[in-house]
């Protein structure tokens, strides 16, 4: 019986214990996706993942210079037209050099003015004055030297007073002759050669005064074209930096008309033409499929961005960009993630 009844014992306990592992074990019902797969009604489809856009693209708007942020004059969502002014920096220094600049501009114009409306009407009297004055001084020294030279008796003069006197004749003379010139010179008017420095020192004013009104406009971001703001990460007080930041300071579009851009790969996007058909599946809403139409092919292939998370999928693969546009009235957003099919030719020739 011992040779029995022991290995029949451990068999039994050996069964229960299989028995109660199996039993005491988790079970997991099969779980079921939230929402099902998109499937495409095409023969031959090549499919992409797309990210919806602006018509116009997505503008990541900076600054040519960096500074402080002194107000900001939109909302997130808000419909500019073009030029309008998104938000400002801090401009006290630059205004204040524009002022300046505007002064030497006025001051530069006010010397050109007063060189070109020279003489002045008081000063030519003043000058014919002295043309008088000196022709009545050379009369008066011809006469005094004419009566020395009219003396016959030359033992009744001294020759020293005679060769004074015409010293003096010939002295008036020049005196003359230097008022008529003074004269003939401030009745002539400015000279030309000095209008042209006097011009050219405005020149250099205006320029100055130019560029300094274009470092004060720089100071301003304004809307590149008719949009809305799409993001704005800018704040007042806060320092905006310039360059490709990584979170631009305002991400600006035009959403009147949306834009899908796919990621095709490059060993498939040969088979895509601007005839074959397109429709696009929101996530999660694979009941809603929106008809596309095509727009253009980026003519650069890319290396491959918007990644799925699949572990099998290569990172190093170069993609081909297609830009469909969505019909109006799609219900998606700017940025969203969808799922795009293109109905291609297959090797056979149908679709």
């Amino acid at each position: 019986m011992r040779k029995f009844v022991l290995p029949v014992t451990a068999a039994v306990l050996f069964l229960l214990g299989l028995w109660s592992v199996a039993r005491t074990q988790p079970r997991y019902p099969p779980a079921t996706p939230i929402a099902a797969p998109p499937s495409s009604p095409f023969a031959a489809t090549v499919a992409g993942v797309g990210l919806v856009e602006a018509r116009t693209e997505n503008l990541a708007l900076s600054v040519p210079v960096a500074g402080l942020v002194s107000a900001v004059h939109v909302q997130v969502g808000e419909t500019v037209p073009a030029g309008h002014v998104l938000f400002t920096l801090d401009d006290r220094d630059v205004r204040a050099e524009v002022a300046l600049r505007r002064e030497e501009l006025a001051t530069a114009q006010r010397e050109r003015d007063r060189l070109r409306q020279t003489p002045r009407p008081e000063e030519v009297p003043v000058v014919e004055a002295t043309v008088r004055e000196a022709e009545q001084a050379l009369a008066d020294a011809q006469v005094q030297r004419d009566v020395l030279e009219n003396v016959s008796d030359r033992r009744a003069l001294r020759m020293e007073d005679l060769r004074r006197r015409q010293i003096a004749a010939q002295l008036r003379e020049a005196q003359l002759a230097r008022a008529r010139a003074s004269l003939a010179l401030i009745t002539a008017g400015p000279w030309s050669a000095d209008l042209a420095v006097a011009d050219a020192r405005v020149a250099a004013a205006e320029a100055r005064v130019r560029r300094a009104e274009a470092d004060l406009e720089r100071l301003v971001v304004r809307a590149p074209v008719p949009g809305s703001v799409l993001r704005l990460n800018v704040r007042p007080g806060e320092f905006a930096q310039t360059g490709r930041l990584r979170e631009p300071l305002v991400v600006f579009g035009a959403i009147d008309t949306l834009h899908i851009r796919v990621e095709v790969d490059e060993s498939e996007g040969w088979k895509v033409a601007a005839s074959s058909p397109a429709f696009a599946v929101p996530r999660g809403q694979t009941a809603v499929r929106l008809p596309l139409t095509f727009v253009r092919v980026e003519p650069y292939v890319t290396p491959k961005q918007s990644l799925t998370g699949d572990s099998s999928e290569r990172v190093d693969t170069r993609v081909r960009q297609i830009v469909y546009r969505l019909s109006p009235g799609s219900r998606v957003a700017v940025g969203q993630q969808v799922d795009v099919f293109i109905g291609t030719l297959n090797q056979g020739g149908r679709s």
